[in-house]
């Protein structure tokens, strides 16, 4: 279990707590941090630039219905708007959500599209990780699909070596990152990215289950509602409550950006998907 020691000499664990219709309480001062993507001339994601530490104390709430005036802190707003917190997110183990890309050469790719959150890592404007994976028998195309994985905050893709092999992980620090995303229209709030094998529970109060020893968790999506857990993905996507249709994502987005407007669509990438 991680644990720190605070100024009085006592060991205080690191923890995130869900709570019912509520915030999420981070125990431990555990670091806050905002990332914002790094965008090419085209749109294209390339990688994340952090930004400085927020000040926290031992003990903080963090806004689950993204309707806070002080994100991402919880301001309370979600006991005035009725917020439903409700766990909707699939229960069944990972391996039973994924599907793998054939044709990879000394790489194995799975993908579950369930995590999906459209941070937009997995293409430029020329191809995508499902098309490269056929020609990963160049060691430069196979190196730029590694990358890709390792940069998307979701987990949705995962990739190994060889087949039954556990999956790569990138070493990431252990914090939560409020994260911007870079968009055609500017910065939108993007999703809280929490790394360094941090435990979580569920709303009933029972711990995620940890399927693998891997590095982050992901809360909060636009689409999907801000309690989504899942890889680099080492935890269970198990407690993502539903979201209602004028819900922003975890309101903890990326430094300074530009609230996202739930009514409208997200702007556009010049990056193509599958």
């Amino acid at each position: 279990m991680a644990r720190f020691r605070n100024d009085n000499g006592n060991d205080q664990e690191k923890k995130i707590v869900v709570t019912k219709d509520g915030p999420y309480i981070v125990h431990g001062s555990i670091p806050l941090v905002r990332k914002i993507q790094v965008v090419s001339e085209y749109g294209e994601p390339l990688t994340w630039k952090t930004g400085p530490a927020l000040a926290t104390p031992e003990i903080y709430e963090l806004c689950r219905c993204g309707r806070s005036s002080f994100p991402p802190f919880c301001d309370v707003t979600h006991a005035l708007i009725d917020f439903d917190g409700t766990e909707t997110a699939d229960t069944r183990p990972t391996a039973e959500r994924q599907v793998r890309y054939p044709g990879g050469t000394r790489i194995v790719v799975r993908r579950d599209l369930s995590l999906c959150m459209e941070s937009g890592f997995c293409g430029n404007r020329f191809t995508n990780i499902e098309k490269m994976v056929a020609h990963t028998d160049d060691p430069q195309v196979r190196a730029q699909v590694m990358a890709m994985i390792e940069r998307c905050p979701s987990g949705s893709y995962v990739y190994s070596l060889e087949e039954g092999e556990e999956d790569i992980e990138p070493d990431l620090p252990q914090q939560i990152a409020v994260t911007t995303e870079i968009t055609s229209e500017g910065p939108i709030a993007g999703p809280l990215w929490v790394t360094g094998h941090i435990p979580s529970n569920e709303l009933m109060g029972s711990p995620l289950r940890h399927e693998i020893a891997s590095p982050s968790v992901v809360a909060g999506t636009r689409e999907k509602s801000p309690c989504a857990t899942g890889r680099t993905g080492s935890w269970q996507r198990r407690n993502m409550p539903a979201r209602k249709p004028d819900e922003r994502p975890l309101s903890i987005t990326r430094k300074g950006e530009t609230p996202w407007n739930p009514h409208q669509a997200r702007p556009a990438r010049a990056s193509s998907r599958s």
